[in-house]
């Protein structure tokens, strides 16, 4: 019962991050990178660190953990959250060169397969003593290929789909269509994207000896998000002098509308690694699925992000047959999430 707990807690953290989009259309009169800027302040700092709180016991401090003894898996941590969040800022251009169908397929796939097997694996080159690569046995590999296996029919879906527009549908829809720099730029993303799991598995000693198990990844969580908000503020606040959108910030008339909507949308993102790290502490009885925990928790945004787009009509008009190709994708996806616990 403890494991299906925690599988449904990880789910309801993957459907609010596959909805936190959806503020972004309620944000009024604001460029891009001001709306990013802003709801990243509460998504990557505010909120997690409101999380952070929830692993220090009575008696502690936050600050406590942050020693010259933990000093290396401290920047070791943050510094995959840096190049996590290099994997945010180019997760748009895979799709921008490849299209969304393909482009978002490679890109998660390989944030899914890389974050799950490089994370004991880095820990295993610095600590090669400890025993990390113990945790990928046979059942997470398998998991780990039947993701890959949804994630890849999800993206024969879209590429069907993208098949029923003309040729001047589909110039508009991806216009600057390059395979060979897409492909490169998507594994890029996608490894960029994995490394916030390989921070967390840096950082899974940064708590208290009393912590409650589903709040010990907490602290590790708000310092990956600090080195990725560091990546997107210097991309955002760059964009702002290139646009000259630093006005949006003067437009006070437009804050209670907008802030509202950052704050919601950073709640909602930041609802998938909080959803993670409760997810996990009722998974502790089950080695297997505690390390197989991120690649199930990207499995679901792929299967969420998805059935909001049947709910939103982006898939109305499509042939049965590339609905059904869709639906085959999204329950191999959700067969992922608990067949290494078969195997094991």
């Amino acid at each position: 019962m403890a494991i299906i707990i925690g599988l449904i807690i990880i789910a309801i953290g993957a459907f609010c991050q596959s909805s936190s989009y959806v503020p972004i259309n309620k944000v009024k009169e604001w460029s891009w990178e001001s709306f990013w800027l802003t709801q990243g302040v509460f998504a990557w700092l505010i909120f997690p660190f409101l999380g952070a709180l929830l692993a220090v016991p009575s008696g502690h401090s936050l600050c406590e953990l942050f020693t010259a003894d933990n000093s290396f898996n401290i920047w070791m941590t943050i510094l995959f959250g840096v190049l996590w969040g290099v994997g945010g800022l180019t997760f748009g251009l895979s799709m921008r060169y490849l299209g969304v169908a393909l482009g978002q397929s490679i890109a998660l796939g390989t944030c899914a397969a890389l974050g799950t097997i490089l994370g004991p694996v880095m820990l295993n080159i610095v600590f090669p003593n400890a025993g990390h690569l113990e945790k990928l046995t046979s059942a997470v590999l398998i998991g780990v290929l039947i993701t890959l296996l949804g994630i890849a029919i999800i993206g024969v879906a879209g590429h069907m789909k993208a098949q029923t527009l003309s040729e001047e549908e589909k110039r508009k829809a991806v216009k600057d269509f390059n395979f060979p720099k897409g492909i490169i730029i998507a594994l890029l993303a996608g490894f960029m994207s994995g490394c916030f799991n390989i921070g967390l598995e840096f950082g899974s000693e940064l708590h208290f000896a009393e912590t409650n198990d589903m709040f010990k990844s907490l602290p590790a969580t708000m310092l990956v998000t600090l080195g990725g908000f560091v990546t997107n503020a210097v991309y955002c606040l760059y964009q702002n002098a290139k646009n000259k959108s630093w006005g949006d910030y003067g437009k006070t008339n437009l804050y209670a509308n907008n802030l509202f909507f950052c704050i919601l949308a950073g709640l909602l993102w930041y609802s998938q690694f909080f959803g993670l790290s409760l997810g996990k502490g009722f998974l502790t009885e089950s080695p297997t699925l505690t390390t197989f925990a991120f690649c199930i928790l990207m499995a679901l945004n792929v299967v969420f992000s998805n059935v909001w787009g049947i709910i939103l009509k982006e898939w109305k008009g499509v042939s049965k047959k590339t609905l059904v190709v869709l639906i085959i994708g999204i329950i191999v996806l959700i067969v992922s999430t608990f067949i290494p616990e078969l195997l094991k």
